[in-house]
Formats: structure tokens, sequence, C-alpha cells
């Protein structure tokens, strides 16, 4: 499974954005899609997940209420809507693949088989 995530960019606190991320074969049968993000200096993060079906998601605490995880299993594509960015949310953002659900697995990134090239998001305070 190759992944392509897009979307990102320079944003005003506040704003939104919608990251995407397009999987070269269908997602449906198999894989619970997450976000990760890494910011500068930093390690990288857990965000959100969603399961096959999309029945279930996980967020991490720093992002639960303002980021949603949904996907489009017919377009094999999985995006993370982003509301009320903060300064603190710059980093450049990963979607993975993994083949287990559990949310103490899914937040954890050695736990995922493929990554995408990543997107880079800057919120301007």
């Amino acid at each position: 499974v190759q992944l392509q995530a897009s979307g990102g960019g320079l944003v005003q606190a506040g704003g939104s954005l919608r990251l995407s991320c397009a999987a070269s074969r269908r997602t449906s049968t198999s894989y619970i899609m997450g976000w990760f993000r890494q910011a500068p200096g930093k390690e990288r993060e857990f965000v959100a997940a969603i399961s096959w079906s999309g029945d279930r998601s996980y967020y991490a605490d720093s992002v639960k209420g303002r980021f949603t995880i949904s996907r489009d299993n017919g377009e094999s594509t999985v995006y993370l809507q982003m509301n009320s960015l903060k300064p603190e949310d710059t980093a450049v953002y990963y979607c993975a693949a993994a083949t287990y659900w559990n949310e103490d697995y899914v937040k954890v990134g050695n736990n995922y088989n493929y990554w995408g090239q990543g997107t880079l998001v800057t919120v301007s305070s």
C-alpha cells in the first residue's frame, strides 16, 4: 500500500484545513488508518485513527473536539478535518495504515505497517 498525504499549508490561528490521504489500492477491507504529526524538534505523536468501516475513531486529547477523521473507502481516501487550529498544531502530518484496532495499539506509530510522505501544516499566530 502506498499512501499520499496532501492538503497542508499555511493558515492563521483559528482557521481550518482538511488533509487527505490517498491509498494506492482499496483500503476498505484491511486497514485501520491513522494520522500522526511531528513538530520541529519534537517526537512524532499520535493525532487520530479510524477503523476499517469508519464506525470507530480515536483522538489524542490535544485535538479532541477540533479535529475529525473520516474515510471514503470507495475512493480509498482518509481525511483529517482540522478546525480551530492553534500555532501548536504546526507540524508535518503523516498518514499511516495498520491492521489491528485497539485504542492502545493505534496510538503507537511503530504498530503501523505503511506510511505516507507527510504534508506540512503551519499555523501562524
